[in-house]
């Protein structure tokens, strides 16, 4: 059992650690409108509309693009047809035509607010300011579409030299209380491209002063005041964000180039590159909240604007990986420029999605030869240590975070408690557990408090080691309630305090939290077998070969069908009551469990906060 929970319960520790760790790939910019080759059109308008309808569910925008272009050749008159046409062309970045047909909408729809938006996108690229902002105030009403039409605006006076009606819009945002922030950052960007130099210094001052945990926000007030020759101001700005998201790579560059002497440009240069921050904001605002598409939608337009942003590339490659789109991603990634402190860090994320797309060898073979290219690079070297281990090569694996964790020096442990945690992990895969045990422990020692759904995977992966292995029982039991405390609604959790239950013989509480668990994991063979065993033990035998039978159906590692199949002919041998000081431990109380309205992750982005959130730092949470 041990051995499928160990591997299950990394994965979830990568998923938390996404939200907390400096999230360093790009994606691509907008491609130019060409059908895709990979997908066959039907030969009918139904079997077109059919597919492109399963490939929009499917959040297969290439495939969803190529279907509807056919689907509306047959039937241009369509108005709905048009519209999911239009809307999967902008989110596959075939702009050309979704600009197109933006025309074909507006002539039937003048009031059609996403038309408007990119039509006057596009407007904003042409430098035509006074037909852009004819578009902004058509784009509908709502707080997003009043936010973005005002901003855009905004923008729209600064291209055309008029920074006093710029500001003036500007100003004129009131709303949410990130509206204060948002409207100080923007307004910053606006006076430092019309070239008031003392209103720029005040409001950006003043977005910073507010918000220091964001770091486009962070970036822009620390280039400013490196512009103004005040290097000591900016280097502690840079300083101040590494120390709550570490090791993010445009801050190490940003700050080898302060302390070197170099000069930092100011973050935005003109007024289209802050229009595709406004653009880029929501985006990256939506992204953490789990609208995909439109987040996408944003994401592109603001690429259009922008090719050069780097955080709206980073977005957007994240939000594909996200959308199960890992090729697509890979081949934004590829785009990187060699220079761009991003690159290797996309090149990273390149070989972990050739792992799961199931090419391994090339996974392998690239993180290599990435790791060759920077020897002395950690990161790279745990990319390439994480690959082996989900190949099932632990021994290798442990000797490549061998070789990180040799690099740490006299840097902040704490920074790297994850190469320790993976490092123990590989050991006990392969058997080595007394240096997997050193290097779990080691691991919960190191991470920080400001991660609590982290840590309680961490305490999950050695208390369910331990249980498995039915020693250290007491202890154990404690670490498992400590983390279903910190995350109930974590379904392995849950089934390792169960686990504990049944491995103390406690039958009826075993029960309970395995049932639990199986509610807030259906699907997991290893949960499904922890059950079936909980009810066999607990008089249910009837049951408990149901849930061995549906363990088995669930395609379980080899070595636990083997034990599932021999349970399913002889059952459970019988046993006197195991017996341990834990016995005594109460019972906890279930924690509150509503499947219909799951709490958020703790860390997440809430739906209140600025756009621009999927770049802050996270003060809480894994």
């Amino acid at each position: 059992m041990m051995m499928t929970r160990a591997r299950r319960s990394v994965s979830a520790l990568a998923l938390l650690l996404a939200a907390g760790l400096p999230q360093t790939v790009l994606a691509a910019q907008p491609k130019e409108s060409t059908p895709v080759l990979d997908y066959e059109p039907a030969d009918s308008l139904e079997g077109n509309f059919l597919s492109a309808y399963i490939a929009g569910a499917s959040r297969d925008t290439a495939a969803a693009a190529t279907f509807y272009r056919e689907a509306v050749k047959a039937d241009p008159r369509n108005a709905e047809l048009v519209e999911r046409a239009f809307i999967s062309l902008l989110a596959d970045g075939a702009l050309p035509d979704a600009f197109r047909t933006a025309e074909k909408l507006i002539a039937r729809d003048p009031t059609n607010g996403l038309a408007n938006l990119s039509l006057g996108v596009r407007q904003i690229k042409a430098g035509q300011w006074a037909a852009a902002r004819q578009n902004f105030s058509r784009s509908g009403r709502g707080a997003a579409t009043d936010l973005t039409a005002t901003l855009l605006t905004a923008w729209s006076y600064a291209g055309a030299g008029d920074s006093k009606k710029a500001l003036e819009t500007v100003n004129k945002l009131r709303g949410e209380r990130y509206y204060n922030t948002f409207r100080d950052y923007h307004a910053g960007l606006i006076a430092s491209v019309t070239g008031d130099n003392a209103e720029a210094e005040r409001r950006l001052k003043a977005a910073y002063d507010a918000d220091h945990n964001t770091l486009r926000i962070v970036d822009a007030y620390a280039r400013m005041e490196a512009s103004l020759g005040r290097t000591d101001l900016a280097i502690q700005a840079y300083s101040d964000f590494d120390q709550l998201s570490p090791r993010h790579p445009l801050v190490r560059d940003a700050l080898e180039k302060l302390k070197e002497g170099k000069p930092l440009t100011r973050l935005i240069g003109t007024a289209q590159e802050g229009a595709a921050e406004v653009l880029y904001g929501l985006g990256s605002a939506g992204s953490t909240q789990g609208d995909e598409l439109p987040a996408v939608i944003y994401l592109r337009l603001a690429l259009y604007l922008a090719p050069d942003h780097a955080l709206a590339r980073l977005t957007l490659a994240d939000t594909l990986d996200r959308m199960k789109q890992p090729e697509r991603a890979n081949e934004a990634y590829a785009q990187i420029p060699a220079n761009s402190p991003l690159k290797l860090n996309a090149d990273i994320q390149v070989g972990l999605n050739l792992e799961q797309m199931g090419k391994g060898d090339e996974a392998l073979a690239h993180l290599d030869a990435a790791m060759k290219a920077h020897p002395d690079d950690i990161d790279v070297i745990t990319a390439l240590g994480n690959v082996q281990r989900a190949r099932k090569k632990y021994e290798e694996a442990a000797a490549t975070y061998t070789r990180a964790i040799d690099l740490i020096g006299d840097r902040p442990q704490s920074n790297y408690w994850t190469t320790y945690y993976f490092r123990g992990t590989a050991y006990e895969r392969a058997k080595q557990w007394p240096k997997a045990e050193a290097d779990l422990k080691k691991a919960l020692s190191l991470v920080p408090a400001n991660q609590p759904a982290a840590k309680a995977q961490v305490m999950n992966y050695l208390g369910y080691s331990w249980v498995d292995q039915n020693i250290n029982i007491d202890e154990a039991f404690k670490l498992l309630q400590q983390a279903a405390d910190a995350s109930p609604r974590d379904g392995m959790i849950v089934d390792s305090l169960g686990w504990a239950y049944y491995r103390l013989g406690r039958w009826d509480d075993a029960v309970r939290e395995l049932e639990k668990a199986v509610e807030l994991k259906p699907g997991d063979p290893t949960i499904n077998d922890h059950l079936g065993d909980g009810y066999w033990r607990a008089g249910r035998r009837l049951e408990g070969k149901f849930q061995w039978q549906h363990a088995k159906d669930l395609n379980p590692e080899p070595d636990d069908l083997t034990q599932i199949n021999a349970k399913l002919k002889d059952g459970l041998p019988d046993i006197e009551k195991p017996t341990a000081t834990a016995e005594t431990v109460p019972a906890p109380v279930a924690a509150p469990h509503n499947p219909d309205n799951p709490e958020l992750p703790k860390g997440a982005p809430q739906p209140h906060e600025a756009p621009g959130s999927a770049d802050k730092a996270k003060k809480s949470g894994g």
